[in-house]
């Protein structure tokens, strides 16, 4: 359930709002065990979901590195690389 949650530190350009929004409803998405909540709980789940992408904002913020940014296409290229080798094996 959690695969879907990528680095989204140093990358040039930075992480989008939908982005971390994305991270943080996988994140609340693993922790509550459901990936689409009750009506009685859809407004807590909401809620987090809310929460924790206005802390991430923050974190990637705060973040310094002396690491020179990411490239997303290199490092996507990377993964689909990883992806294939792994793939073919089985």
């Amino acid at each position: 359930m959690c695969r879907n949650i990528h680095t989204l530190h140093n990358f040039e350009p930075a992480a989008t709002d939908d982005e971390v929004h994305a991270a943080a409803l996988q994140f609340v998405r693993k922790v509550s065990g459901s990936t689409k909540p009750s009506k009685a709980n859809s407004e807590a789940f909401d809620r987090a979901v809310i929460e924790i992408a206005h802390v991430t904002r923050h974190l990637l913020e705060d973040l310094v590195t002396t690491a020179p940014p990411k490239n997303r296409e290199v490092e996507a290229e990377k993964a689909r690389a990883r992806s294939a080798e792994r793939y073919a094996r089985v």
